[in-house]
């Protein structure tokens, strides 16, 4: 066999290899997602959004909860009978409200148990998704966040505070009609997370009060609501999360960097006495 064949058996190798790694990997999710529904009995259902950048021609891509996110959980939904619970596993910084509002509401007219877990974090639409759950399983270092609407790159509350501290004939026709949305996104926010936590079993007052702390901007957009502040906010919070959740999310890795920025030998330690470390 000369240089020339063998150059080409290289070329076809290195094109065929990726499919195979991709192939290799979607059959270690499916085994992963199957054992946990055998586990639990239930259908598991992922939703990950790696914030992973892929460059084409040097513009970057990140992906948030679209329609077509919506149309596949809505589609799962559906293949689901109504006496099997629902386990959603949830990572995404969030995305469109109208297919964040399409997922939570059919998962609030799912009968039977919705559970949503969130390993690392589910942001904005992805709290108003598991606003929609009966219970939800966080990791202890696990963050929601605020649903509060943006106007583009402006909160709607912040819009809304320009009305309150400028006299009406001082403020330009363009943030005037900023403010009109502003007023209407936020209203439809408040009312679509208070039917979802309503139709899910709370009380009207505390569905409103809830619905209002997490869509009226009292909180930058991303501030972090931890485990601890989600309970005391009175959702069904729970930090029971099971390994093969871990095991999965470890599937859905960053793409490879020129340095990675994070680097450690990836087994769990023990102390030769047999003990963890701890703090002193």
């Amino acid at each position: 066999m000369g240089i020339i064949d063998l150059l080409w058996l290289f070329i076809i190798f290195a094109s065929l290899s990726p499919m195979f790694k991709q192939r290799l990997l979607e059959m270690e999710r499916n085994r992963l997602i199957r054992q946990l529904e055998k586990k639990r009995g239930s259908r598991v259902i992922t939703l990950i959004h790696r914030q992973e950048t892929m460059f084409l021609l040097g513009i970057p891509f990140s992906r948030y909860i679209d329609i077509e996110d919506s149309e596949e959980v809505l589609r799962a939904i559906r293949l689901t009978p109504e006496d099997m619970p629902i386990d959603l596993i949830l990572h995404t910084p969030g995305g469109l409200v109208l297919a964040a509002e399409q997922i939570a509401h059919a998962l609030v007219r799912h009968k039977a148990p919705v559970t949503v877990f969130v390993p690392h974090y589910a942001m904005s639409g992805g709290t108003l998704i598991a606003l929609a759950a009966d219970k939800i399983v966080m990791d202890e270092n696990a963050v929601l966040g605020p649903v509060d609407p943006q106007l583009g790159q402006y909160p709607a509350a912040s819009v809304l505070k320009v009305l309150e501290q400028k006299d009406i004939n001082e403020i330009d026709d363009t943030t005037l009609i900023l403010a009109d949305v502003a007023e209407k996104a936020r209203r439809q926010v408040f009312r679509a997370v208070k039917q979802i936590l309503t139709a899910n079993g709370l009380d009207e007052q505390k569905a409103e009060k809830l619905a209002e702390a997490l869509s009226s901007g009292q909180w930058t957009h991303d501030y972090p609501i931890t485990l601890e502040e989600a309970r005391d906010l009175g959702l069904p919070v729970s930090d029971e999360m099971p390994e093969e959740v871990y095991a999965l999310m470890s599937l859905y890795r960053q793409p490879a960097q020129r340095r990675p920025s994070v680097q450690y030998i990836p087994v769990p330690y023990r102390r030769e006495d047999g003990t963890r470390g701890g703090r002193r």
